[in-house]
């Protein structure tokens, strides 16, 4: 800044000198010569005048003399009417007045405003070219910034939970390493490499190990820095980042977020003209095509890939996919050792348990629970994270922060209450379902009430049981209002939503009707630029449509029955939880279990009261 502040005034004092220049220029032009007052009278007295102009708004009086020389005294034109009146009668002096016009401003103040206007101008630029991202003069200069390693690289010890996309990481950097290792094998480096997976999975994290494993430059840009708004900046911008990156062969060049600028062509509004496909042609000229692209490797990282041209995808481009999922209870295990490495952990949290309660976690959300773990030991005044922190951390991150100063009324409470506990016993008693694991009618974000269960294991395939029973379990909070209050109540709306959508797709997309069979029901290819609410089309007649609804609704009546008359079954028990939960406002799974049990005489772990229900 201060850098700038001194250039600032280097201007300032170059832009104030031409304005002196020009108006010495402008005053030599006139060759008047400039008189005192006192020298004004003394040619009056002796009768030298032969005319006298006045211009009242420069405040001067232009003499022209009998011998034809021109003089110019400055004057208060009021008061020198008054000292001239004498000597202009009998000398027969004629006296001429040029009065000043609205738009003398002009010649005044508009010079002042320019060169003010000029300063900050000059000023602007100056500012804008040191900036990083604003470059005015350098509209096609890559924003690539390579990657200098520092004493708190990330390396592939911080990356846990995806131990085979380390290892296919790691051949590239060992490739550039030892490029002779390969080669004498006659085996080519891929060009590119394109990690997929959903928001918080590491993407991004593993291109940092690799650029802290790496020792090659490595250019480091996201795919919304190429496209601006005007035409033609993007693929400047490619070709210079590959311009730069074969200049510092071998090297890396990672683009986060390639979807912005890889998208699928000919979706646009704009044809072939569009900036947009315009930057992703050069994109594909520059990783194949005729000109030689040795020993840059591109690694490129996406939650979109079904958006992608086809031409970004094929071999010779990017010749691998990783596939960085959802981490399983080994790998969220070990991103929890990571994460936990430099808190203090209290010696009785098992993290295995934290793992196997923490189903469908990505490894941010991990790193989120074990922060936010943190804060809360930190306003408890604690000194170490024990397992009530981790808990608690992870129910904010499944429903949200608990909200006590809340106002409810009891019969609310009570509505609440009899809900929770419908869905907790539909769901202990169905075989298919996930285990109880806490019941709470504590508000959390925007819910009054909340029954969380979890999966005793990771499953990738889905059951048609399993989804029917999902679908009752969803339906026992309705079900169980309809059975305690002879009445229904506005909060099984979430409830009903989900249910409805898990049985449409099971018709439309898993082919799981009996009547419809092993079909699937509208396309799920996506138009870039239409949003989500087009994402389907439609391909199917009126008449399948209404089959289709009629199966979802078939589905939803069912699961609504059966729900229905497993609490008829269990009413008694079903009123004893709620009194209890009432009470204590939060019930563990197994608190749960034991007063269910009790009442009721059934237990869930039964496999033959299992099946009978």
């Amino acid at each position: 800044m201060k850098k700038n502040f001194k250039v600032f005034l280097f201007y300032l004092f170059i832009i104030a000198g031409i304005m002196a220049i020009l108006t010495m220029i402008n005053n030599s032009k006139n060759n008047s010569q400039t008189i005192s007052y006192s020298q004004v009278i003394q040619h009056l007295e002796a009768g030298n005048v032969n005319s006298i102009t006045i211009d009242k708004g420069k405040y001067t009086a232009t003499l022209k003399l009998k011998n034809g020389d021109t003089v110019m005294a400055y004057v208060s034109p009021y008061a020198f009417d008054e000292q001239i009146i004498k000597y202009i009668q009998p000398g027969g002096v004629t006296v001429d007045y040029v009065i000043p016009s609205n738009n003398a401003w002009v010649s005044t103040v508009l010079p002042l405003i320019l060169m003010i206007g000029t300063v900050i101008f000059v000023f602007f630029l100056l500012n804008q070219q040191s900036s990083g991202g604003g470059r005015v003069m350098s509209f096609g200069k890559s924003s690539a910034k390579m990657f200098n390693p520092s004493n708190k690289k990330v390396t592939f010890k911080d990356v846990a939970g995806a131990d085979e996309e380390k290892e296919e990481m790691a051949e590239i950097v060992d490739f550039l390493k030892h490029p002779a290792k390969y080669t004498t094998l006659g085996a080519k480096i891929p060009k590119g490499v394109l990690m997929v997976g959903p928001p918080g999975t590491g993407k991004t994290l593993l291109a940092r190990a690799v650029a802290g494993e790496a020792d090659v430059p490595f250019f480091t840009v996201s795919g919304s820095e190429f496209v601006e708004m005007f035409v033609g900046v993007g693929a400047s911008r490619v070709r210079d980042l590959f311009d730069n990156a074969k200049k510092n062969s071998p090297c890396i060049v990672f683009i986060d977020e390639i979807d912005a600028v890889g998208r699928q062509r000919g979706t646009g509004l704009g044809g072939g003209h569009d900036e947009r496909e315009q930057t992703l042609n050069q994109l594909l000229v520059e990783m194949d095509g005729f000109g030689i692209n040795e020993n840059v490797i591109v690694i490129a990282a996406t939650n979109r890939p079904d958006v992608l041209d086809p031409a970004l995808l094929r071999p010779g481009r990017f010749d691998r996919q990783i596939v960085i999922g959802i981490p399983d209870v080994k790998g969220r295990e070990e991103i929890l050792k990571v994460h936990i490495k430099n808190k203090p952990l209290d010696k009785s949290v098992d993290l295995k348990v934290i793992a196997k309660g923490t189903v469908g976690f990505t490894g941010a959300d991990l790193e989120n629970l074990v922060n936010e773990a943190a804060l809360l030991a930190a306003r408890r005044n604690k000194r170490a994270i024990s397992e009530a922190e981790l808990e608690e951390a992870k129910k904010r991150i499944i429903a949200g922060p608990e909200k006590k100063s809340r106002v409810v009324t009891e019969e609310d409470k009570k509505i609440t209450a009899i809900h929770e506990v419908g869905h907790a016993i539909v769901m202990y008693l169905l075989p298919n379902c996930d285990e109880v694991h806490e019941i709470s009618i504590i508000p959390r974000g925007m819910a009054a009430g909340y029954t969380i269960s979890l999966p005793e294991n990771d499953s990738v395939h889905m059951k048609k049981q399993k989804l029917l029973d999902m679908i009752t379990g969803l339906l026992g909070g309705r079900a169980a209002e309809k059975v305690a209050l002879d009445d229904i109540c506005t909060g099984a709306t979430n409830d009903i939503e989900r249910a409805t959508e898990l049985a449409r797709r099971m018709v439309m997309e898993f082919g799981m009707s009996d009547m419809l069979g092993p079909m699937t029901f509208g396309s799920g290819s996506q138009e870039v630029f239409l949003g989500r609410d087009f994402a389907r089309s439609r391909n199917y007649s009126e008449e399948v449509a209404a089959a289709i609804d009629k199966e979802v609704r078939q589905i939803i009546e069912n699961g609504f029955v059966k729900a229905q008359e497993i609490l008829s079954e269990n009413k008694a028990a079903m009123m004893r939880v709620t009194e209890v939960l009432l009470e204590k406002e939060t019930l563990t799974g197994k608190e749960f279990k034991d007063i269910f049990v009790e009442i009721s005489g059934k237990d869930a772990n039964n496999n033959d009261d299992k099946k009978d229900m």
